[in-house]
């Protein structure tokens, strides 16, 4: 343009530079079932490897629920402590779980929950004192739970939650009903934490499973019980479809966790296979691909949950 001016855009697009937020890169279990309940819990690399106990901080408890917020942040909250709990941990983006504050909305366990939209979260579902319910808590960006929402849906407990596609969306899926039986139907989740009627299902209809998201824009659920541990996967497409069976790689085990890590990939550890708890974890490539059991670290427990935080490696 000038000398005082230097160069002038001529077009938005000379500027613009627009993207979504970066990938989490880390992850963390925390809590679960070791023959009692323990509050421990175990950093995952940007690398898939799982740290060892890390001293807990909240209360012990088991089937917690636990999802990602903030973009690089998260949080642990409700669950069973001896008596069925409302009570939150945030997680900030360095891995340190904070101390216990007051839940807000129905306390319960054994539900599912997801991020969703830009940077929120969802718990759904679970048992609660009474009975197994379908009300929802939808999380802000600053980790505060809102009151409870009446979700649409069958409910159920022993199902899992996790984001798919690039907009913002996450899907639940299996668990058992109020008349225990186990379904396969999912409930899809929009970009603004609106959860969907029963839509069909596919797969092995079964409890006790993990999910996480892998390739950027898809997910995969694994493992679970229908009467007997089992190993086998199912994967989610972008637009939110859960595909068929896929043949179990890795020990067999329902109550496991899950996490994404390195931006793109996932991995399921810990769990519970009938006779004894393992520690041990599997990879999920950037494909979809679970790969079979790798040394596992930490105390081996089942019924805890696992999220993804922090943007740098």
């Amino acid at each position: 343009s000038d000398s005082t001016k230097g160069w002038l855009p001529v077009s938005d697009d000379a500027v613009a530079f627009d993207h979504g937020a970066p990938p989490t890169q880390r992850g963390i279990f925390a809590f679960g079932q070791t023959g009692s309940y323990t509050n421990i819990s175990n950093l995952v690399s940007s690398s898939g490897v799982v740290g060892s106990d890390v001293t807990g901080v909240g209360d012990n408890k088991i089937h917690a629920f636990g999802a990602t917020y903030g973009g690089d942040k998260g949080i642990f909250g409700f669950g069973d402590a001896g008596g069925y709990s409302a009570i939150t941990n945030l997680v900030n983006n360095s891995g340190t779980v904070a101390s216990n504050v007051d839940g807000v909305g129905t306390a319960r366990a054994q539900g599912a929950s997801s991020g969703f939209g830009d940077d929120l979260a969802i718990f759904a579902f679970g048992t609660a004192s009474s009975a197994k319910t379908a009300v929802s808590n939808k999380i802000n960006n600053l980790g505060v739970v809102a009151s409870d929402t009446s979700a649409s849906g069958t409910a159920k407990n022993g199902c899992a939650g996790v984001r798919y596609g690039s907009t913002g969306q996450a899907v639940i899926s299996f668990g058992a009903n109020a008349a225990e039986n186990y379904v396969n139907a999912r409930n899809l989740i929009s970009n603004t934490g609106v959860v969907a009627s029963d839509a069909t299902g596919a797969g092995t209809a079964r409890q006790g499973l993990a999910a996480t998201s892998y390739g950027g824009d898809k997910a995969i659920f694994a493992y679970g019980t229908d009467n007997s541990a089992v190993n086998m996967s199912n994967l989610v497409n972008n637009s939110g479809v859960v595909g068929a069976d896929v043949s179990g790689v890795g020990t067999a085990r329902f109550y496991p966790s899950a996490t994404n890590y390195g931006g793109d990939k996932g991995l399921f550890a810990f769990g519970n296979t009938g006779s004894s708890r393992v520690n041990t974890r599997n990879l999920v490539s950037n494909e979809g691909v679970v790969a079979s059991d790798a040394t596992g670290a930490g105390t081996a427990r089942g019924g805890l949950p696992g999220l993804g935080f922090s943007f740098s490696a």
